[in-house]
């Protein structure tokens, strides 16, 4: 998958006529790291991502269009693969990957655990997120507020009032997570 991106976000900066160092200006990314993501030597956060998408004029959800059909997406369990892997402690899982014009995306997460002293710093960003706890305890932090959500709980929020996750259980917090990412 890595390699997919890389090569659209390649043909992309081309057909816009941008250099590598005009996206790392916009983008705040190293060269180097474009340059590795393109040839898809390195994985790539959501956020960076995103700005890429911005700076390009496409949608996020492009980048996980494997084939340019639409058709509906069926994923068996077996088949799911680890997306990205965030300060050792989020563990990501695309769940439509390779559909096509996705206005959302959805994603399984599952949350190692964490020692409760760690502060945890909520932050905003574009779009809008629905969190749905399928196993463990999530403590959700919103707009100053912690709540204690469990198996069956959901939380529905725009993703500009800041907001973060944490686990602060002996136990994994699997989730499932649908959000509309940042439009360019």
């Amino acid at each position: 998958m890595n390699k997919l991106i890389g090569q659209q976000i390649k043909e992309l900066r081309q057909q816009h006529k941008l250099t590598l160092k005009e996206v790392s200006q916009a983008t705040h990314l190293s060269i180097g790291f474009l340059s590795q993501l393109e040839r898809g030597l390195t994985d790539v956060a959501i956020d960076s991502l995103a700005a890429i998408a911005k700076v390009l004029g496409v949608e996020l959800a492009s980048f996980f269009q494997a084939s340019r059909q639409q058709h509906p997406h069926i994923l068996r369990s077996y088949e799911k693969e680890v997306f990205r892997v965030d300060t050792g402690r989020f563990i990501h899982y695309h769940l439509t990957p390779g559909a096509t014009n996705l206005a959302l995306l959805p994603r399984m997460i599952e949350i190692l655990p964490l020692d409760s002293d760690e502060p945890i710093v909520p932050y905003p960003h574009a779009g809008e997120e629905f969190v749905h706890v399928l196993e463990g305890t999530l403590t959700l932090f919103l707009d100053d507020e912690r709540q204690e959500l469990f198996p069956g709980d959901s939380a529905h929020y725009p993703s500009t009032i800041p907001h973060n996750w944490a686990n602060y259980t002996n136990k994994m917090v699997r989730l499932l997570v649908v959000s509309q990412p940042d439009r360019p």
